[in-house]
């Protein structure tokens, strides 16, 4: 049963014993059993007639287990890492599954995540006991990306136009800002610039990547006329 046991009594196994004095009593050598005895168990049946003469007889108790075992999951979240990559094991997936006779195994169908699987993700996971029987339940596996991007800058120099103004852009400015998922935009500030500018600018790029994720550092916009 359930709860990894089970029993037979002397009754089941007799197979018609007769005695022409009548039979007083059957006895049985095993009566109950347990997970240790899953596969095929030899019993003795004693048959005693009701003066006492006794006969014994050989039986084979075949024991099976097959209650699946009781699977329980629950919820995780998974963080990537600055490779966008994150992963999770069938036992935190895990919450308490039991049998009565033994878990053999743990399986999860998803291990491995990266920066596509950003959300909400469902996985299964398998059970199985020593004898093989198996029961599954889903659970969702939430993967963040809380990685910042890294944002690089390098200097520029910016010439004034004959009307005394200047620009320079975020992608002049970006020196090889990266991050695993990817970036979104990138934002230098201030700009524009004017005669009244000329010379060292500090400005600063925000770098922002796929997930929302951002990273600011400064550079030097030197203007020039």
């Amino acid at each position: 049963d359930a709860s990894g046991a089970g029993s037979i009594t002397a009754a089941q196994v007799d197979n018609g014993s007769s005695d022409a004095c009548g039979i007083a009593d059957l006895s049985l050598s095993q009566l109950t059993f347990d997970c240790t005895h899953v596969g095929t168990n030899a019993v003795t049946l004693t048959v005693t007639d009701n003066n006492g003469n006794q006969s014994v007889a050989q039986a084979t108790i075949t024991v099976l287990d097959e209650i699946d075992p009781v699977v329980l999951a629950q919820n995780v979240t998974v963080q990537l890492d600055a490779n966008g990559a994150g992963s999770v094991t069938a036992a935190q997936i895990d919450n308490g599954s039991s049998d009565a006779c033994g878990i053999a195994s743990l399986v999860l169908s998803q291990t491995d995540f990266d920066c596509s699987h950003v959300g909400a993700n469902t996985v299964t996971l398998t059970v199985t006991d020593h004898n093989g029987n198996v029961s599954s339940i889903d659970a969702v596996v939430t993967v963040e990306d809380n990685v910042a991007p890294v944002a690089l800058a390098q200097n520029v120099t910016v010439q004034l136009d004959a009307a005394g103004n200047g620009s320079t852009t975020a992608d002049a400015v970006n020196n090889g800002s990266n991050d695993a998922c990817g970036i979104a935009s990138l934002v230098v500030n201030p700009n524009t610039f004017t005669c009244a500018d000329v010379g060292a600018n500090t400005v600063t790029l925000t770098v922002t990547d796929v997930n929302n994720n951002v990273s600011t550092c400064s550079s030097t916009v030197t203007i020039a006329d």
